[in-house]
């Protein structure tokens, strides 16, 4: 067992909250300015409904890059280092972010516009492909053995904390006049996010790399080509990763194509629909660590497996409320779905996850499952637009889709094991008949 120094983990916690948080603004600020302004500015056209389409796609491709940057950045995080991945897609973010807000639009360049528009996005899915698996392995790393759930869930929060700053950001930008907002006002999130990276920078370039991996480097027990490791003896939890990840699809219907339909499509004003996206974020910050300190007391199934199937159940809730133009329920469901249950899963997976792999593909494994099941819900928004074409009673057909993506989450977490009670030095190992070791307990005895 490894032996835990005293103020790491939570030094090592708050390094994964702030940068997660900072990362995450950037990276949300582009969905709130896809669903409000860039179908206009990026993608005119006659048909309005065609425009947001086209912007809604180009959330998307920023997780179509995830998958090959989680290859990228899970080698080398495995191979060199948590550390050097956390400061490399800080830095990538700001750039590419600061950048989206000095293009030209469309009306002064023309079809250009919409082509850097989609370079810069994918940049920033190569960046957020290694951000999130690099601070929850540097944070289960560090963490002591019993609060592993616990230590994780910091990422989560820090990637809320970035949601709340970009919608409340856009608050008082979006309630700029139309002309204002659609020339220059938009600008201004991108431009802060300059800010913002400086922080991130210096907070991560002071942390120390996890003990796991020094004593891995010492050992010299790392895979010269962990993916290859990685698919050779640890497929099933890869896939698994991906199915259970779809969990995500949760979030980019939430965030981004609820508030597209509810401001274009359901006639509500942008100003109160951002404020439900606000709320629920604040709410989501203390729901986290206290669903996470409960996985560290029952396991991570019961409790991911529990805010999964509630979310399959809100989410009729909420577009109903939505379409029906109820803003007490628009605000009651919101809060209570992505909040509170939703906030179950979120608490859980950055520990759930990281249990199936060892330390030296741990960062690969984690990176390469979610970020392609990232990328297949980076689309949702995208293909629920499709579903509901121009007609708002679609909305139903969008529910359906959400609520089914959840299962598919349900079963890929029924099939895997509950690691919470393996010691961090035993995560992923395998006995001489190919099992998985035994589960004991914090203390040590087996369960």
């Amino acid at each position: 067992m490894d032996v835990v120094e005293h103020g790491k983990p939570r030094k090592a916690a708050v390094a994964a909250w702030v940068g997660s948080a900072l990362e995450y603004y950037d990276f949300f600020i582009y969905g709130t300015a896809a669903a409000l302004v860039f179908g206009k500015i990026f993608f005119p056209s006659s048909d309005p409904a065609a425009g947001t389409l086209l912007a809604l796609a180009t959330f998307g491709v920023g997780y179509v890059a995830r998958p090959i940057g989680a290859f990228i950045l899970g080698h080398v995080g495995d191979r060199f280092g948590r550390k050097k991945v956390l400061v490399f897609t800080v830095l990538l973010m700001g750039l590419s972010t600061f950048l989206v807000g000095c293009l030209p639009t469309y009306g002064q360049v023309g079809v250009l516009a919409p082509v850097l528009l989609v370079v810069l996005r994918l940049l920033q899915g190569l960046s957020a492909a290694g951000e999130q698996a690099g601070a929850n392995s540097m944070s289960l790393e560090h963490a002591p053995e019993h609060r592993r759930s616990y230590y994780t869930s910091w990422t989560l929060s820090g990637t809320q904390a970035g949601q709340i700053l970009a919608t409340a950001v856009f608050l008082p930008v979006a309630a700029m006049p139309t002309a204002a907002l659609q020339s220059w006002g938009w600008r201004l999130p991108f431009w802060a996010s300059a800010l913002v990276v400086v922080a991130a920078f210096v907070i991560r370039r002071k942390l120390e790399e996890t003990p796991v991996f020094e004593r891995e480097v010492a050992g010299k027990e790392q895979a010269k080509l962990p993916v290859a490791v990685l698919f050779r003896d640890h497929w099933a939890d890869v896939l698994r990763v991906v199915f259970a990840a779809v969990i995500a699809a949760v979030s980019t219907i939430f965030t981004v194509y609820a508030l597209s339909y509810a401001v274009n499509s359901a006639g509500l004003a942008r100003t109160p629909m951002l404020w439900v996206g606000v709320l629920a974020n604040v709410v989501a910050l203390a729901a986290i660590p206290l669903w996470a300190m409960l996985a560290d007391r029952v396991g991570r199934k019961p409790v991911f497996i529990g805010g999964s199937l509630g979310c399959a159940v809100l989410i009729f809730a909420y577009l109903g409320a939505i379409s029906a133009g109820n803003y007490v329920l628009v605000f009651v469901v919101g809060i209570l779905m992505f909040g509170v249950v939703y906030s179950a899963t979120n608490a859980v997976w950055p520990a759930f996850y990281g249990e199936m792999f060892p330390a030296r593909v741990r960062l690969s494994g984690m990176a390469i499952g979610t970020q392609i099941g990232f990328a297949i819900a980076g689309f949702t928004p995208t293909i629920a637009a499709a579903i509901a074409g121009d007609k708002s009673a679609n909305w139903v057909g969008v529910a359906i889709f959400t609520a089914g993506l959840c299962l598919v989450n349900v079963i890929a977490v029924l099939t895997g094991r509950d690691n919470f009670r393996v010691p961090t030095a035993d995560l992923g190992r395998k006995d001489s008949t190919g099992d998985r070791v035994p589960m004991t307990s914090p203390g040590g005895a087996t369960a």
